[in-house]
């Protein structure tokens, strides 16, 4: 603490940047695996050792050590949790079955996992996106469905943070933190999904002025029955140029698990969840208003200042949903590559293990390359997030390069596994159809592309 933050927390604070040179050599001394076992690369000390360098961190600055706690929190819920344990023997069981897997998510509760990142005094634990990417990385490494249930619950409360007012936080997030109300948000509808700008559902005010009426269709909603609200994008000024100045955000509310809603939800309906290649076992469906009918409080910041703002309020949400699914990327990556490195030693042809052909080496190579450096461009994008500084080019690349690298990854270990791969029996089965997904969900791969060449412009304007 004296020779190394002591003498230049000063520059840092002053200049409230973020400080890397510290923050390199902590991951050096492998003060981020302090409490981590060594089964799984960390050094395995107690909580009483931990808590001694962190007040010796804090009494160098105590931002240091604000560094290293929120990895700590992380890390401690997710050996809590246990993917190993919890996730992975029971994930084809659900996916087979495409059942909802209660007592995971049950256990995800009790973790406090649906608050990470919602303040404590709504009852939270007031993460920072970095720490919650972490997470998703883990929980995805076990089966991306699971972080999907949390996906959309946490680009809710994101909303609500955001742009929600205080009344509106008041009433959702305390129940949202402990997964007694979950969300789900909509964007997508059956005639358009990257053109969000289209949009058709509508939304038109009452004549006595104290409601909106909500018909429309929307498609391709996580969570769309057990939701007990939904943040839905819909047209509410018909004749505003450009088309995406006349759309509105509200915050519908809904009977959690019911599909023909009744009573003050009436004219909201679930129909039967489509049917998917993969993401299985979390339900995607259409939402169907007709007539559903709304007050005006519930439009997302309230009326006066929410009002024909969905769209840029979305589109905020949208990026740090992208950081959420390129953590989702590197973490099917990650499993891909564990698959293939344990697959590729147990396997012999032409007597010897294939993991000592050059083949497959170069296969392993590339995999591990891939995913080193997506979990590199997640955590980037996320520390800038976290840090308040413009993040929409980074969030971008790092879920357009992560969710390429989880297909890539998945993709190499299937065939490293050769014809088992195409079995049932193996679990790379599920991950080759599960990887898909993310090339498409919040802005697919070619849309990423396109914002992304944009925002390099606009930047290195000349």
């Amino acid at each position: 603490a004296d020779e190394q933050i002591i003498p230049n927390a000063e520059h840092y604070d002053h200049e409230d940047t973020f400080p890397e040179p510290i923050v390199e050599q902590m991951k050096e001394l492998g003060l981020f695996g302090v409490t981590i076992p060594e089964e799984y690369g960390g050094m395995g000390l107690d909580l009483a050792t931990y808590a001694l360098i962190v007040e010796e961190l804090s009494r160098g600055w105590i931002s240091i050590s604000g560094v290293v706690n929120t990895h700590f929190i992380g890390s401690y819920l997710l050996m809590k949790f246990g993917t190993d344990e919890q996730i992975i023997p029971n994930a084809e069981h659900y996916d087979h079955e495409d059942t909802f897997p209660e007592p995971i998510v049950a256990q995800m509760r009790e973790l406090g996992l649906f608050g990470v990142t919602i303040p404590e005094e709504y009852g939270g634990m007031g993460l920072d996106l970095t720490t919650y990417a972490m997470i998703v990385e883990e929980l995805s490494r076990g089966w991306i469905s699971i972080s999907g249930i949390v996906n959309t619950h946490f680009i809710g409360s994101y909303l609500l943070m955001k742009f929600g007012t205080e009344e509106q936080r008041q009433k959702y997030l305390p129940q949202m933190a402990t997964g007694e109300l979950r969300a789900a948000f909509s964007l997508s509808e059956p005639e358009l999904g990257s053109d969000v700008a289209a949009i058709k559902t509508s939304a038109k005010k009452t004549e006595d002025g104290s409601h909106y009426e909500i018909n429309g269709t929307k498609m391709w909603v996580t969570n769309g029955l057990r939701a007990g609200l939904v943040f839905v994008l819909v047209r509410t000024d018909p004749s505003a140029e450009p088309k995406h100045r006349g759309l509105t955000c509200f915050i519908a509310e809904k009977e959690p698990g019911v599909a023909e809603n009744t009573g003050d939800y009436k004219g909201f309906n679930v129909p039967p969840q489509i049917k998917k290649m993969g993401y299985k076992g979390v339900e995607s469906t259409e939402l169907v208003f007709d007539g559903y009918r709304t007050p005006t409080d519930s439009i997302l910041g309230g009326e006066d200042a929410g009002l024909n703002k969905g769209f840029p309020q979305m589109m905020d949400a949208l990026e740090v949903g992208r950081v959420n699914v390129a953590a989702r990327g590197v973490g099917i990556a990650q499993r891909a590559l564990e698959l293939a490195l344990k697959y590729s030693q147990e396997r012999r042809t032409f007597g010897k293990p294939i993991a000592q052909h050059q083949a497959i080496q170069f296969k392993l190579a590339d995999m591990g390359t891939q995913v080193e450096a997506a979990r590199l461009m997640t955590f980037r994008a996320a520390r800038l997030k976290d840090a308040g500084e413009r993040a929409d080019l980074e969030a971008g690349m790092a879920k357009l390069f992560a969710s390429e690298a989880g297909r890539f990854c998945v993709e190499e270990c299937l065939r490293i596994h050769g014809g088992y791969g195409y079995s049932k029996e193996y679990e790379i089965e599920r991950l080759y159809r599960d990887a898909p997904l993310l090339l498409i969900g919040e802005g697919t791969s070619e849309i990423q592309r396109m914002v992304i060449g944009r925002k390099l412009l606009e930047r290195h304007k000349i």
